[in-house]
């Protein structure tokens, strides 16, 4: 017979999470990923738009192809400097970093 689970009363309550600081470089990035979802969802709707008819175009494969060349794009256009909207992201995710005890450099290189 296999012993009983213990309570999490009698352990003393649950366990604490323990988790790692973020790293500027990983602020960064997550700043930079944010920024390339934004500029995919304005750039979709604009590709949506575009013919497709022709002797290289249209068919199934490009309907299903599209959306990751257009995910592509928005990731080379954020990486590159997008609209500046990483940089307004990573000084919040910096400052909430701060807030919890969490140091506040910035790494300005780019994934």
């Amino acid at each position: 017979m296999t012993p009983p689970v213990p309570s999490p009363l009698a352990t003393g309550g649950t366990p604490s999470l323990a988790r790692t600081p973020p790293t500027p470089a990983a602020l960064r990035r997550a700043a930079v990923d944010f920024e390339a979802q934004a500029l995919g969802a304005l750039l979709q709707p604009m590709f949506q738009g575009l013919e497709t008819k022709g002797p290289f175009g249209g068919g199934a494969a490009e309907a299903q192809w599209r959306p990751m060349m257009v995910d592509a794009i928005a990731k080379d256009l954020a990486r590159a400097g997008g609209l500046g909207l990483a940089d307004a992201v990573l000084r919040e995710l910096t400052r909430l970093a701060g807030a919890s005890g969490q140091p506040q450099t910035t790494d300005r290189t780019t994934p």
